[in-house]
């Protein structure tokens, strides 16, 4: 929380996950029935909290470059409110969105600048994850300008927040303890074999968890209402508005304080990943940038992931197909839907902190065919 609002000199409020504090805005500033323009590529809880809020998923055209809204091809007249992505840590064009209801979702993004200003502070909220920089594996922070609106937002955190326990947090910290340890000591293949034997991961139809439309339809009849949603929010962590105790706070900080420290060590691996062909261009836009993930372009994707795993090189953060695709009767198109699949498709992201176990294979990995 203290590195946080520093960072952003914005008022901070803690929270069980990052998820929960994007619905919160999400509330707060739009109206239900309001369309919201926001990226086709994204993971699949966001999806749901947009739809649980009450609002109208507008999917914007993807920039092949990044990955994010293609801002030179929206019609921003047309939509009431815009949610960025920040995919892989790389900025949405978030100057461009000025004048509008703008919650940045900086999950993939805590240490990510544009101009100098850190992402999380040009829109209305800014909501940040624990679980990503810092693998703190739970924990978010909703970061807001007027002390008026966190206010308000507290007591709709308190609202929702649903009972915690010492086990459930004893739990969640010892698990994201074991997957730090399983990435110091290279153990990441055993780990995920014991993972998938003891169904320790969520079922998933390719790399979407199941949409179940009749339950969805059923769910919307009572929106704005989050709750009827946790079928499908709660995915990979199903203690997502769970209160947390003194063991979980005091994890979080302690991963969180070591983001700095590890800030030279994040960019070392970027630079020596953008020296790939198959880097995504705008990551060479900026090589001071410490990315959460940096994505890679390649033909085979998917044979690329099943390599590296037999190397004891996960991958994750995958978000295939894109959502007017993967949930098309809930959710307004995209006019060129084209880039987003194609992104999709090819896309690698890369854990820059490891990079020299995973350089032997990415080294032989050849660029996509251009989209046309």
């Amino acid at each position: 929380m203290k590195l946080i609002a520093e960072r952003t000199g914005r008022h901070v409020l803690s929270l069980p996950s990052n998820r929960l504090g994007l619905y919160l805005a999400l509330r707060h500033w739009c109206v239900p029935g309001q369309r919201l323009l926001m990226s086709p590529i994204s993971a699949d809880e966001i999806l749901f909290l947009v739809l649980a809020a009450g609002l109208r998923p507008v999917i914007a055209p993807l920039s092949p470059r990044d990955g994010n809204i293609d801002a030179t091809r929206v019609d921003l007249g047309t939509v009431d409110a815009v949610l960025t992505t920040n995919l892989y840590g790389l900025p949405d064009d978030v100057s461009a969105f000025a004048g509008k209801v703008l919650v940045e979702d900086v999950a993939h993004a805590m240490e990510t600048d544009v101009g100098g200003r850190p992402l999380g502070t040009f829109g209305q909220a800014g909501v940040f994850s624990l679980s990503k920089h810092p693998g703190a594996g739970s924990g978010g922070v909703l970061a807001v300008e007027h002390a008026s609106d966190l206010e308000a937002l507290t007591a709709a955190r308190d609202d929702l927040l649903a009972r915690g326990s010492v086990w459930a947090d004893t739990m969640s910290v010892a698990t994201s303890m074991v997957r730090q340890a399983a990435l110091k000591f290279d153990l990441v293949r055993p780990a995920l074999k014991l993972a998938r034997a003891l169904g320790l991961q969520e079922e998933r139809e390719g790399f979407r968890i199941a949409l179940d439309p009749d339950g969805l339809e059923s769910a919307l009849k009572h929106v704005p209402a989050l709750p009827p949603f946790d079928p499908w929010v709660r995915a990979d962590l199903h203690r997502y508005r769970a209160r947390r105790g003194r063991l979980a706070h005091w994890y979080q900080g302690r991963r969180v304080a070591k983001v700095p420290g590890e800030r030279a060590r994040r960019l070392a691996g970027v630079q020596r990943l953008a020296e790939l062909p198959t880097v995504a261009p705008a990551v060479l836009d900026d090589l001071s940038r410490p990315l959460f993930r940096v994505p890679l372009l390649v033909r085979d994707r998917d044979a690329a992931i099943a390599e590296l795993e037999r190397h004891g090189v996960a991958t994750g953060y995958l978000y295939d197909p894109p959502y007017d695709d993967y949930a098309p009767a809930f959710t307004e198109h995209s006019p060129d839907p084209a880039p987003a699949r194609w992104w999709a498709r090819h896309v690698l992201p890369v854990d820059p902190m490891y990079t020299a176990r995973s350089l032997p294979i990415l080294r032989r990995l050849e660029p996509p065919t251009p989209l046309p």
